[in-house]
């Protein structure tokens, strides 16, 4: 079953959702159509009794995504629709990525458990050379060596597949167009894992990973805005307004 917006698939099938970022034609660059599909794809794979890994790709052989739209005013908000981020998703993810790797796009593969690449993979981070940023990249460094990190983020050049490879960023490296064909297999033999097992050591590898400023301050804002929706902030502010002592459910 595929369900499709104008930036955004979601496709379930045997256990394993297969998220897309179907805006071929401008290379699956990140607009907030894409922020907005992504952020109901996330909610939707942990809503889902049935998805139990997540496989995220692109559209198109040019680009898993070539970053921020260039028509963007405004850069997008990676906490908002990155998983991880403001969305907390303890299922597996698994990246399948082949062409271009750009800017905030290396965050959602950062973010993902996983990733196949394709050998024609390339990924390059040039915000510095651009002159904006917004910063969740740093938690790049706990997931490659720092020295490594720093280049892709200092020096923005393009750093090849093999060498990302060779550094732990990618977990296979496979012929052009074979991509989600392997990491939809891998998701696939995941999915029949302990669930319960996949889960717990997911949640205990993320409190062991370093965070830079901004993903830690996605992990607080994920908090305060679940207490915002809650039955009893909502209690509390009746309670207030009715002049009466609040009773509140702890939900």
């Amino acid at each position: 079953m595929q369900d499709e917006t104008n930036a955004v698939t979601y496709e379930s099938q045997d256990g394993v959702a297969t998220i897309t970022i179907n805006r071929p034609k401008q290379m699956n660059a990140i607009d907030g159509a894409v922020e907005e599909g992504l952020a109901k794809a996330w909610r939707r794979f942990n809503a889902s009794e049935q998805d139990r890994v997540a496989v995220l790709t692109g559209s198109g052989d040019r680009a898993f995504s070539s970053g921020r739209d260039r028509d963007m005013t405004e850069p997008p908000d990676y906490r908002r629709f990155t998983p991880g981020g403001v969305i907390q998703v303890d299922k597996p993810i698994i990246a399948a990525v082949s062409g271009w790797v750009v800017g905030g796009s290396i965050v959602l593969v950062q973010m993902a458990d996983l990733c196949i690449a394709t050998e024609n993979t390339r990924f390059v981070f040039p915000e510095a050379r651009l002159g904006f940023g917004g910063g969740f990249i740093a938690s790049i460094a706990g997931r490659i060596p720092h020295k490594i990190a720093m280049e892709l983020m200092l020096l923005g050049e393009e750093i090849g597949v093999q060498r990302m490879y060779e550094v732990g960023f990618v977990n296979r490296i496979v012929p052009a167009g074979e991509h989600l064909a392997v990491a939809q297999d891998m998701a696939r033999r995941l999915a029949r894992n302990s669930t319960l097992v996949i889960q717990m050591f997911k949640r205990f590898t993320a409190a062991v990973l370093p965070k830079s400023p901004v993903e830690a301050s996605s992990v607080a804002l994920r908090e305060i805005e679940a207490m915002a929706a809650s039955a009893d902030f909502h209690e509390g502010v009746a309670a207030i307004r009715e002049k009466r002592a609040p009773i509140f459910q702890g939900k």
